[in-house]
């Protein structure tokens, strides 16, 4: 059997019309490009030759040095948005129309319908994404980060699907799992259905994106990471949920500490009501982290 144009017809089953929509792809000289081009025609397309020493920039599109290329591209052809895969494909991220990066949890709403469903998300999650689910009708569900858990949640509680801070985005009519290339077609479909009402890309992510000042995740090498955790909940205080590290809610925001499953890192993410206290808050927990 031919799986992959088994697969292709999946994928093609899932893609709207895109006409009129100028967009880039980023295979990242990884598994996308096995498909880029037979799913994209239409696509200004970099880096789609298969090359596990990576050529042209990180497999990682987290890393900023892996998505300069195509936030060039996007501002010097004056495409409506930019998508990066990574190495294996399972995960796509995206720069809007001036080239700036979209933090992808923001990109939950695109990818997954949530009117009347349960959207799982993890802990690092923003705020502004959780309200946004609820006032669209969805139901979020908060899981720890990683697929390792997230789709036993999915298939458990029947949820539409979801994503996550890292980029994977996960899909209940995909076996629960993640795909890059699923996700940047429902977010391709929304970016056409916004042009066409004359919307560019961050005008469309603005309700979400510009709720609260979010940090983004802030990577800190601690030779004692259990000390610094507790020393950061002790001082943060708020409602705590210790699902995956710590949680810790206040009205003006919330606070997210916790160890790195795969790397040797204590991870932080701050979200506020404005930079300012955003920026008290991080200059309050590195004081910790330092000491520890």
């Amino acid at each position: 059997m031919d799986y992959l144009e088994r697969y292709l017809a999946f994928m093609r089953s899932q893609l709207g019309d895109l006409t009129g929509l100028k967009f880039g792809l980023d295979a990242s000289n990884g598994m996308a490009s096995l498909l880029v081009r037979k799913l994209f025609p239409q696509a200004t397309i970099i880096n789609d030759e298969m090359d596990g020493s990576f050529p042209a920039h990180s497999p990682n599109p987290l890393d900023p040095a892996a998505r300069r290329q195509m936030s060039e591209l996007v501002r010097l052809d004056g495409l409506d948005l930019g998508v990066i895969f990574d190495g294996d494909a399972d995960r796509c991220m995206v720069v809007d129309e001036k080239g700036d990066f979209v933090q992808p949890d923001y990109l939950i709403p695109l990818v997954v319908p949530v009117k009347g469903e349960k959207v799982i998300h993890d802990v690092r999650t923003s705020r502004g994404v959780i309200e946004y689910i609820r006032e669209q009708g969805g139901e979020p569900v908060m899981v720890p980060v990683g697929h390792a858990f997230a789709k036993p949640i999915l298939r458990k509680i029947w949820s539409i699907g979801g994503g996550e801070l890292a980029g994977h985005y996960y899909f209940r009519d995909f076996h629960g799992c993640d795909s890059g290339l699923l996700a940047a077609i429902r977010i391709l479909g929304e970016a056409v259905k916004a042009r066409r009402e004359g919307m560019v890309f961050s005008q469309l992510m603005a309700p979400i994106a510009t709720r609260y000042a979010n940090s983004g995740e802030l990577n800190y090498r601690v030779e004692d990471k259990d000390d610094a955790m507790e020393r950061i909940r002790e001082w943060f205080g708020g409602e705590v949920n210790d699902l995956d590290g710590y949680r810790m809610e206040k009205p003006e925001g919330w606070m997210s500490v916790r160890k790195s499953n795969t790397e040797p890192y204590l991870r932080l993410l701050v979200e506020a009501q404005s930079e300012a206290l955003m920026r008290e808050w991080i200059r309050g927990a590195e004081k910790i982290i330092h000491e520890s």
